[in-house]
Order: structure tokens, then C-alpha cells, then sequence
């Protein structure tokens, strides 16, 4: 992409980016008996992209650094040839990092394109926001120092992550991306000075900020309206058995579209009207993927791949959760 196009591209977004945040804002001053919701679903459009921005940012710029000073050298001596070691080095690092569900797309995107390959990035995808130290110090603190459910989060969502990450070893030998960046090579001779070098990296950290912005606002003003003109009592009526009560924690999870690092906090609300199961399976299935997050996928990746990981992941998390209301 040119310079020109960088340029315009980015001016697009910001209008775009402008415009939303006018109606968010002044809509309130307009709003008539017909569109009374309004308010609540700005409340709530904002409230998931204050959480998520933070996260972005961290990853995008995690990902300028990448671009800029990891070469595919480095990563190719650090992943490990065996697939089963590659997978399980990918989600014991994720589960090390913290990260958020929306800022770890572009760093995977970003690992992918530098030549990591496609089952080991979503290890990585699928661990990060999900079992990080901060997510199970927040699970554990929001369950009443509930040690037992914190460690079921870890224990379950680490095995799920490698075993969707395996699947998927065999399911796709490309790296799925929709677009070949083309990567910062580095010649062998003398590399520039450190300055070029960071100014590259936040060259290179505005434009994926940019590119995956308009991404997340799409999925949180979905997410928004969703949460406000559908009824989660309309879905509560259907968990009437564990499995039901499971598919239905597991829909919410999707719905609404929580940050991982505040989502316990929302689950144990839900500890008076399903059981522990279901309750996991809203813990686990939203930080691997929920509405915003497809999109945000969508963005990157071929729709045939995000489509089978959307499978996965829901069958997988299903299954591994209901094994647990056996212990």
C-alpha cells in the first residue's frame, strides 16, 4: 500500500470514525417515544469500546514491533518443528501474555505473516484472553476467592486451545490470511539507525490501529444493538437443563461480547440461576470468540477458515465444559 494510500485510507476512517461518535453523542438530543432505547444502547456501545481500545492499542503496537524487529529468522528458530510441541509452546506462551481478545487479532496476524505457522497462531489466539494471569486472578477474586472455578477456567480452556489448535493443524496447511503483507525485510549489512527503526514501528502500529478500529466499531455497535433490542430473559427461558442452560451461557458469551479481564465478574451474577457448567462455558467460549471478535477475524482471515474456528471452538468447548458437571 502506497503512501497516498495510507493516507487516504486513514482520512476515510477517521471521518467514518467521527461520524459514529457524533451520533453516539448527540443522538440522545433527537431521540423521540420510538427510539427511546437510544441512550441505553450509546451506554452500552461505548462502555465495550472503552474496554476494548486500551487492548488494541497495546496489541497493535506489540505488532509494529514485530514488523519492524522480529524477522522470519527469529521465528522460524523459535517455533519448534513438531506440531504438537508448536501447538503446545503457542498456548503455554498465550496463557503467559496478557493480552485481550480484540488486541491479540493483529498480533497473530502480524506472527502469521512472518512466517509462524497457522495452528501455532491460533494456540496463541485462543490462550491469550482467555487463561492470562490477569483473567484467572480476576476470575478467582469474582467468585469469592473461589480457587475451584479459576482453575477449572485454566484447566478446561488449555485443553480446549490444543485441541482446537491440532484440528486445525490438519484442516489447513496455508496461512489463511486474506492479504500477503509484505514484510520489512533486513539485509545482512548494516541496519538503520534505532530512530528510523522506532519511528517505523509507530509508522507501522497507526496504520493496524486504523485498519482494525473500524473492525471493532463495526462489532461493537452489533454487539450494542443486540444487547439492547433483544431480551437476554427471551434466552434465560430456555435453559431449563444443564445442556440447554450451557448452549444458552454460551450464546451470551457470544452476544455480548465482554472483555475477558472483567467477564467473571458477569458470569458469577449468573450463579443463582444456572449451574456451574453453564457458567464455565460462558467463561471459556467468550474469550475464544465472540461477535465482535468474528468480525475483527473477518477482517484478516478467509471466511472459510474463520467459519470452521467459529465450529471448533463451539463443539469443542461444549464438549469439554459438559464433562465437567461429571466431577
Amino acid at each position: 500500500m502506497s503512501y497516498s494510500q495510507k493516507s487516504s485510507f486513514n482520512l476515510s476512517t477517521i471521518i467514518f470514525l467521527l461520524l459514529v461518535v457524533g451520533f453516539i453523542f448527540f443522538s440522545p438530543f433527537f431521540v423521540t417515544e420510538e427510539w427511546s432505547s437510544l441512550p441505553q444502547l450509546n451506554t452500552i456501545f461505548l462502555s465495550i469500546l472503552i474496554e476494548a481500545i486500551p487492548f488494541v492499542l497495546i496489541g497493535v503496537l506489540i505488532a509494529g514491533f514485530i514488523q519492524i524487529f522480529i524477522t522470519e529468522e527469529h521465528i522460524k528458530s523459535w517455533i519448534p518443528k513438531s506440531k504438537v510441541k508448536a501447538v503446545f509452546m503457542s498456548c503455554i506462551v498465550g496463557a503467559l501474555f496478557p493480552a485481550c481478545e480484540c488486541g491479540i487479532v493483529p498480533i497473530v496476524r502480524k506472527l502469521i505473516d512472518k512466517g509462524v505457522p497457522l495452528y501455532a497462531g491460533v494456540g496463541f489466539l485462543l490462550t491469550g484472553p482467555l487463561i492470562n494471569p490477569i483473567v484467572i486472578l480476576s476470575t478467582y477474586m469474582a467468585f469469592g476467592n473461589d480457587l475451584r472455578m479459576a482453575l477449572l477456567r485454566m484447566g478446561v480452556g488449555f485443553v480446549a486451545a490444543l485441541a482446537i489448535a491440532l484440528v486445525i493443524s490438519f484442516l489447513f496447511k496455508s496461512n489463511q490470511l486474506k492479504h500477503k503483507e509484505h514484510s520489512v525485510t533486513k539485509s545482512k549489512g548494516k541496519q538503520p539507525p534505532l530512530y528510523q527503526r522506532v519511528k517505523g514501528m509507530f509508522e507501522h502500529s497507526i496504520d493496524e490501529f486504523f485498519d482494525m478500529s473500524k473492525y471493532l466499531i463495526i462489532g461493537a455497535f452489533v454487539a450494542a444493538g443486540l444487547q439492547t433490542f433483544v431480551a437476554a430473559q427471551s434466552l434465560l427461558a430456555f435453559g431449563d437443563s444443564v445442556y440447554h442452560s450451557t448452549i444458552v451461557m454460551m450464546a451470551l458469551a457470544f452476544f455480548l461480547s465482554l472483555c475477558s479481564e472483567a467477564d467473571a465478574f458477569i458470569g458469577a451474577s449468573f450463579r443463582n440461576l444456572f449451574p456451574t457448567t453453564s457458567i464455565l462455558a460462558f467463561l471459556v467460549y467468550g474469550p475464544m470468540i465472540d461477535l465482535k471478535n468474528t468480525i475483527m477475524l473477518l477482517s484478516v482471515f478467509k471466511a472459510k477458515f474463520v467459519f470452521v474456528l467459529f465450529l471448533l471452538i463451539t463443539t469443542i468447548v461444549f464438549l469439554f465444559v459438559s464433562l465437567t458437571s461429571f466431577l
